[in-house]
Order: C-alpha cells, then structure tokens, then sequence
C-alpha cells in the first residue's frame, strides 16, 4: 500500500524563506511565525499521514454506495471526517464569528495540499464545503449567513456547488433548471444536475446545496442565470432540521477515479430555495466559489503528482534492476537500485523540480488573495485574476503527467492495482476536467484576462520579473543558472502576448488555437520566477551559515535542473504559437 509524508519542511521553507510572511504587513500575517506554522503543518500532517492516507485506498476500492436515497461513504470515513471536524480544520480560514479560526488563506492553503495529498477524495467534501460557505459569506443576507456559516463551518452541514445539467456543461446559458417564486418569497427549483461532487453522504446531519437556475421570464442565455441555496432538509426559524426538501440523488455516477467521493446525479422536484445574491446574477455569486475552487484544484494536481513522486522515490531506491553503466554501485547485492540510472533520474528530477516549483507558485498565489481580502490590495487581485487560470491549468497538466511518471518508474508494478500507483494518477485526472476544463482556462486567459484593464495585470507580472532580476542582478551565484533563463523565458511570453495583440483582432482563431501553449508557456515562466526566488532564499541561507546545508543545496541543484531542462520549453511553445491558426484549422470538418 502507498504512504504519504506530509511535505512539512518544504511548506515551511517556502512560507517563511520565499514568502517571508511573518514579515508581511497583511493583516494576520504577524501572527505567522515559524514557531506557530510549524505547530499547525505538524499536526495536520500527522492526521493526514495517519488518519487519512490510510483510508485513501479504502476509498478507491470501496467506493460509495446508493441505498435507499443515502449514499454510504466507504468504511473509516465518518470517523476521520468527525476527527477533521474535532480538530477545527474545517474551518481554518472562515471569521470568528461563524465560528472559523480567521487564519490566512494561505496557510489554509498549506493545510490544503497535505490533506489533499494524503486523500483526495475524503477531503473534498470538506473543500466543497467552504466554497459555498465563501459564497454565502460574500453574497448572502445576513439571515442566510447566520442561519447556514456556523454550521457550514463546523462542516455540521456540508455544501455543494450545483451548474452542470447533462446537456449544458460549459455553456451554462442552456440550462434548463428553473426556480419559480412563490409568495413567501422562497422559490420552487425543478431540475437535474450531474456531476454534483458530494451531493449525497452521510457524515453530515445537512447538504447546502448551491443551484444555478433559470428565474422564468428573465433574460435569455448566461444573463439570465441566478443561484439559489436549496438545503436537503429546511432549516426552521431556530436552526433545527424540519422536512425534507424535495432534493434527492438518482444514481452516483461510476468514475474513473474519486471513488471515495460521492459524485451523483441531483434531483429536484419542486424543492424549496432561496435566492443568493441579485436575481438573474447567478455567476457573479457563483463564481465567488468557482475562483476559490480553481486554486483549489490546482492544489489537488500539485498534491497527487507530490504523493505519487514520493512512492516512486522510495521504490527507485529499494527496486534492484540492471548495473550502472559506470561501473557497480550495489556489488554485494544481485543488481543495482533502479535510481542509479539516468532515465529515472530524469524522471524523478522532473517531478521533484515540478512538485517543488509548483508549491511555491500556489502559495504565492493564496498570499496574493490574502493581500486582496484582508489588506484591500487591488493590484494583488488583478494579478491573482490573471494567475488563477494558469494555477488551475498549469498545475493540474504537469501534475498528471508527473503521476504517470511517477507510475512509469515502478514498471509494470505500476500498472497493477496492488502496488496502488495508479490511483494517483486516476484520481488527478478529473482536475484537468472539473471547475472549467483546462481548454476553457487557457482560453479564459487569452481571451479574457490577458486585456483585462487594459492589460495592466499582465504588464504588472512583467514588472515583477524584471523588478526581481535587476535587483538580484548583483548576486553572482544566480546570474547565470537562474536570472538569465528566467530572463529569456520572459522574453518568449512576452513575445507570444505581442503576436496576440498583432493577430488576434484580425483573425481571432490564431490566438485561441495558440492558447493552450500560452497556458504553459506562462505556466513555466511562473514557476521558473518562483524557482529563482526560492535559490535566493537558498543561496542567502548557505550563505548566512545554515546548520542545515544539506537541504539547501538540495535545493539549488532541483531548482538549476528545471531552469535547465524545464524552463527551455518556453521557446517551443512560442514557436507553436507564432505558428498562427492554419495549421490548427486546417482540415474542414468532415475531414476528421
């Protein structure tokens, strides 16, 4: 069976040697000391490592199981979900007055990739949980937050995000589910909607589901989209339970992976909602949650390829195979351990230097959006606008593929359930697909967030690059490993966003059919930005005398292999892009 140990250094390394947080003037960050993150990554990694790691196969192979019209969750999870709850971790992030714990986005961030990591599924239905809850807190009444946050926070009661119907998945505009209204001022929702991630369990007392629906007579298509919170029991004007809504699940869909999470097929008949935020202005509410949820999920690709990497590290090390060309390095033994060959090292380097980069990137990413919630920072929300479809894309590309890499190295031990690799990488798959399929985020991110202000936010990241060489431009230990390629992988996406501005107007395929490669092309320079701050950070330890040398040369050497061998794809996806629309469009449909 695989085993996961949380990353409770490197998260540390990267809060308090990259980020500097205790040092930040965001509001909250002061209370961010090495000495108290440490506490809160220690014991969280505990309960995942032991708690819920262990269950992650349970899981897979039990499943989840329809009877009755409640959904069974697979054997040990009510128990760890009650010990998540105990613990507080449910609510890390959320005010104190709803009974959260108000700490950064940021280390709940932190909290977030080891809990996800150790079990992907298990913890989504916490992770769903405060998405709605965000989306109530921004949006709804006063009445709506105190009647739903407490116990949304406690995770007492979970929620969902309802939008996909089984004819309308992206374009929501099509969708068929309405809500009438009644006199009381409630509305009757009648409806299905698929692929409902936790839409039915049983390790919590209330579901607060969140449903886009079609008010009748408003506007045609998006425009005329509202959301409304339909709870699977009604809350009474005390707070206790009363009937049952008119909600129900008609089947749990069969997957490819997340088989310890409940995804079914949501049924409403005439159920009982009340409408959050303006009418006919749904996916301004609902993307409250769907932003927080990319990060998110962009978190999940970086936890799975983390997992994976870890296993196939330890088995590159324990796996006798073949000699090294260079002469024996195991000659008492029948062969050689299988990480004395180039190839895996090759691979293993690819997924340490990913893993670690990437890590970076997404807590850089939740200390912009703290930047923005706590300390009103608008130029902080433009940029993480900007990089919220590359975390989500980027991170969960790379990270499936590490996943296979990572399945790669056990052979064809890889390849069979026993040895357990390949959940990790069934369970990244579907992060590439839910909260926006990543054709849709790289088409989001030319189409839309690149001129979004006219262009500001994207010209602020060019800032921030080239802000950063110049000011390391005198540290000789950098220059030539890290600041000139990073230097010339900035130059190719600034290149690739000059060929939009010059193509895109007139002929407006030849920046969509270059999208995706832009998604990574700006993926690999944000990670190549990251991995030279972290080498700063590094140099500046080895060079104040760190008792801890080892690690940061570690560091150096993973972070000089993705400058490397990494960062140099910037320049084929630049060709690819320059490329224009006609190779793409080539063929007429029928021709396929």
């Amino acid at each position: 069976m695989p085993s996961y140990t949380a990353p409770t250094k490197d998260l540390q390394f990267v809060l308090h040697d990259v980020l500097n947080v205790s040092q930040s003037d965001t509001p909250g960050y002061a209370e961010l000391d090495a000495d108290f993150t440490s506490a809160v990554l220690e014991e969280a990694g505990k309960l995942a490592s032991e708690v819920l790691s262990p269950l992650n196969t349970v899981g897979d192979t039990e499943g989840c199981v329809l009877e009755n019209g409640v959904v069974r969750t697979p054997t040990g999870f009510k128990a760890a979900f009650d010990q998540v709850r105990e613990g507080g971790w449910t609510a890390l992030d959320l005010p104190e007055e709803f009974g959260g714990q108000h700490m950064p986005y940021v280390l709940g961030t932190a909290v977030g990739e080891m809990f996800s990591g150790a079990n992907q599924a298990f913890t989504m239905y916490q992770g769903l949980t405060h998405g709605a809850a965000s989306a109530i807190l921004v949006h709804g009444t006063d009445d709506q937050k105190a009647t739903y946050l407490p116990k949304m926070a406690s995770c007492d009661w979970t929620g969902t995000m309802n939008l996909t119907e089984p004819h309308c998945g992206t374009d929501l505009g099509l969708m068929r589910t309405k809500a009438e209204p009644q006199d009381d001022g409630s509305y009757k929702v009648t409806g299905q909607k698929i692929f409902i991630s936790a839409g039915e369990h049983d390790m919590a007392d209330n579901i607060i589901h969140l449903v886009l629906a079609k008010i009748p007579g408003g506007p045609e298509g998006i425009k005329g989209v509202s959301l409304f919170i339909v709870p699977k029991f009604i809350v009474k004007q005390d707070g206790s339970l009363g009937d049952r809504n008119g909600v129900s699940c008609g089947k749990i869909e069969e997957k490819m992976g997340i088989h310890g999470n409940s995804t079914c097929v949501m049924n409403y008949d005439g159920a009982t909602g009340w409408l959050l935020g303006e009418e006919h202005k749904g996916m301004r509410a609902m993307f409250t949650m769907m932003n927080e949820a990319r990060i998110g999920v962009g978190m999940q690709g970086l936890a799975q390829a983390e997992v994976a990497y870890q296993n196939a590290v330890a088995y590159a090390k324990d796996r006798l195979q073949g000699r090294a060309v260079t002469g024996d390095e195991n000659p008492d033994g029948p062969a050689d351990p299988l990480i004395v060959h180039p190839d895996i090292r090759r691979s293993l380097m690819d997924q340490k230097s990913f893993i670690e980069g990437a890590r970076t990137f997404l807590l850089w990413g939740a200390q912009l959006i703290d930047q923005s919630h706590r300390g009103g920072d608008e130029a902080a929300e433009g940029l993480v606008s900007l990089m919220t479809p590359v975390i989500k894309g980027f991170l969960t590309d790379e990270g499936y593929d590490m996943t296979v890499k990572a399945q790669q190295v056990y052979g064809g031990h890889g390849y069979i359930e026993e040895w357990g690799m390949s959940q990790f990488t069934r369970d990244a798959r579907i992060a590439m697909i839910y909260e926006g399929a990543n054709g849709v985020q790289a088409l989001d991110l030319v189409g839309r967030k690149l001129a979004q202000d006219g262009g500001k936010h994207v010209m602020a990241f060019f800032d921030l690059v080239k802000t950063f060489i110049k000011d390391s431009g005198d540290n000789d230990a950098l220059k030539a490993d890290f600041l000139e390629p990073l230097k010339a992988a900035s130059k190719d996406l600034q290149s690739a966003g000059m060929f939009f501005m010059q193509n895109g107007m007139k002929n407006p395929n030849a920046a969509l059919a270059g999208s995706n490669d832009f998604m990574h092309l700006f993926g690999h320079v944000c990670l190549g930005l990251m991995w030279a701050r972290s080498a700063k950070a590094a140099q500046a330890a080895l060079d104040g005398g760190t008792s801890d040398k080892a690690f940061y040369e570690t560091k150096l050497a993973t972070g000089r292999y993705y400058m490397k061998r990494r960062l140099p794809a910037t320049a084929m996806h630049l060709a690819r892009i320059e490329t224009g629309a006609d190779p793409v469009m080539a063929l007429k449909a029928d021709q396929f």
